[in-house]
């Protein structure tokens, strides 16, 4: 199966952007703070303490995605609730990233964030491919893990079985023009809203 490993890769470069990203922003921090810039006017520690929560926000935010896809490797089992929204976000977000770094870092990021982007969709895709009910031998009761499709089917020896032997209420039967249908129609006029 490819989706253990796609989860594990997932969750390992996640944790790397994690720690990537909030030291990038803790440094520029630190940097802008060290040298007093300052931009259209901005107080510089203004400036440093905002780019050192930024990093700390995302360091969490990515780091919390990263726990989400190990939980999902762990387990074995599709994302549900937050954590299926936690997966949904980032994939947003490294689209996004995608493409501001083509027009500002180059190629080789850009490359980056969009086989990150594939990997998430491909984790979410991949489970929920198989996350459908499972059909097993038609008749079951319900809830036993039968055929759900046979829950509608009529019980034999009933008369709507006796029907849809001879043919259903829907198909054509010898001598007439076309399909009869099974309910006559009836019309209902809606209830006039305005006094």
């Amino acid at each position: 199966m490819v989706r253990r490993p796609v989860a594990w890769v997932v969750a390992i470069v996640l944790l790397g952007e994690a720690f990537g990203l909030g030291a990038l922003n803790w440094f520029l921090g630190v940097v802008v703070e060290r040298q007093k810039m300052s931009l259209a006017g901005l107080d510089p520690d203004v400036m440093s303490t905002s780019s050192k929560i930024g990093g700390v926000v995302f360091g969490l935010y990515f780091a919390l995605c990263a726990l989400v896809a190990l939980l999902v490797a762990l387990r074995d089992r599709a994302p549900a609730g937050f954590g299926r929204v936690l997966l949904v976000s980032v994939a947003v977000v490294h689209g996004l990233l995608g493409a501001f770094t083509l027009s500002l870092v180059g190629w080789p990021a850009f490359v980056f964030m969009v086989v990150m982007l594939a990997l998430i969709v491909l984790l979410l895709v991949t489970y929920d491919r198989d996350a459908g009910p499972e059909r097993s031998v038609s008749g079951g009761a319900p809830g036993a893990g039968g055929d759900p499709r046979a829950e509608d089917e009529p019980a034999a020896g009933s008369p709507e079985a006796a029907g849809a032997a001879h043919g259903g209420a829907g198909e054509r039967r010898d001598g007439e023009e076309g399909p009869r249908e099974s309910v006559p129609a009836q019309v209902t006029q809606p209830a006039p809203t305005t006094p």
